[in-house]
């Protein structure tokens, strides 16, 4: 008949490594009462190499794993370890599955200062090289991809590419159109105010159609496609990640960048700069309307909008638009492919795809402003 009970023997060793005897019964009851003890020897015992002997364990579940694994993870000296000894094959399986590393030390305060601090240091600097060599190796591929796409037209799915931009484009259109709308409002009625007192305010219609044809036309529309697109991107293609669906494609031998991550491409590329023309368009409208309230006619404000503003204005704000869906979709899907396990997964990476998007645009758009100006545009 199997005991009721746990006990631990401690044998010192001044040649070896002590030796921590489990016996008994490892279940839920009898394990918490030789656990505290078993710690405490641990402590006792810090600059001493520790091997676990649990040849006379006679029953042994979830609880004494637990217990074994907690005696495994204690923080020690290089020379200090705690490691398994002799172990029955039953227990062994149950403890197959986990590995001490894959626990947090409960102790991790004990560690010095300067230790956890390199610790850190050094998980930190290898998580920004894994991150930049996914981005590296999600580049090359993407390309490829669109490449191949480029080369052959009919491989690609059309019609899901129709009904993204559909989704990106058509169903985005209230939202930019009130945006562009009261931003152009906002534009006329601020600098208007300001160039009254100087009789200026038919040069209103410069500043409303320079700075939404070459700046805030295609900058608007991209932060708003990046609160839209880049976040339902990000999450359809995470939930996919945490339901194993990207798995399944590649079980089937379809490339998942190819299958998913072109299609959402194309389709932002091509609607961006629509959704563009349309901001520009509105937002001229509202600054028109603002101009009837200071005497300038909307003939006059137009035949000055179409004298201040050059072809290079208009297409130079559509070209940095095509950018920026590229830019949008491609970290929609990189943060969607990135998603890990777990509830909260979708939503990191959602959070992720936003502000990623956002820090981009903006840095895309620095640099085309420095680009556009030496070029002379």
């Amino acid at each position: 008949m199997a005991a009721s009970y746990a006990h631990l023997n401690w044998e010192d060793n001044a040649t070896g490594p002590v030796l921590l005897r489990l016996a008994g019964r490892l279940d839920a009851e009898t394990a918490s009462r030789v656990w505290e003890d078993a710690l405490r020897g641990l402590r006792s015992r810090a600059e001493q190499p520790v091997r676990i002997d649990t040849t006379a364990v006679e029953y042994c579940d979830g609880a004494g794993v637990a217990l074994i694994v907690d005696l495994l993870r204690q923080p020690r000296g290089p020379q200090a370890g705690v490691s398994l000894g002799d172990t029955p094959e039953p227990v062994m399986r149950m403890l197959a599955p986990f590995r001490s590393g894959d626990f947090p030390a409960g102790a991790d305060a004990a560690l010095p200062r300067s230790r956890r601090l390199r610790e850190r240091l050094a998980e930190g600097v290898h998580d920004l090289g894994h991150s930049l060599y996914e981005q590296i190796a999600f580049l090359g591929e993407a390309a490829a991809a669109l490449a191949a796409a480029l080369r052959h037209p009919r491989r690609v799915r059309w019609r899901d590419a129709l009904d993204i931009a559909q989704e990106a484009g058509a169903n985005a259109l209230p939202i930019v159109i009130l945006i562009a709308f009261l931003m152009g409002v906002i534009l006329a009625f601020q600098s208007a105010v300001a160039m009254r007192q100087f009789g200026a305010e038919i040069f209103v219609a410069n500043l409303v159609a320079l700075s939404l044809l070459r700046e805030l036309g295609p900058l608007m529309t991209a932060i708003l496609l990046a609160g839209r697109s880049a976040a339902a991107f990000a999450a359809e293609i995470g939930t996919m990640k945490v339901n194993e669906e990207i798995s399944a494609l590649k079980t089937m031998g379809l490339d998942p960048v190819r299958f998913l991550v072109v299609t959402r491409v194309l389709a932002a590329v091509v609607v961006m700069p629509l959704l563009t023309v349309v901001a520009n368009m509105v937002g001229l409208v509202g600054g028109g309307l603002v101009m009837l309230t200071f005497d300038v006619p909307l003939v006059t404000y137009f035949h000055q909008v179409t004298s201040a503003v050059s072809p290079s204005d208009l297409f130079g704000g559509l070209f940095k638009a095509a950018v920026f869906g590229l830019l949008v979709a491609g970290v929609g899907c990189l943060r969607g492919l990135e998603t890990r396990s777990g509830a909260a997964a979708v939503g990191r990476s959602t959070t992720r795809a936003v502000v990623s998007a956002i820090i981009l645009i903006v840095v895309a758009d620095g640099v085309f402003a420095v680009v556009y100006f030496h070029l002379g545009i």
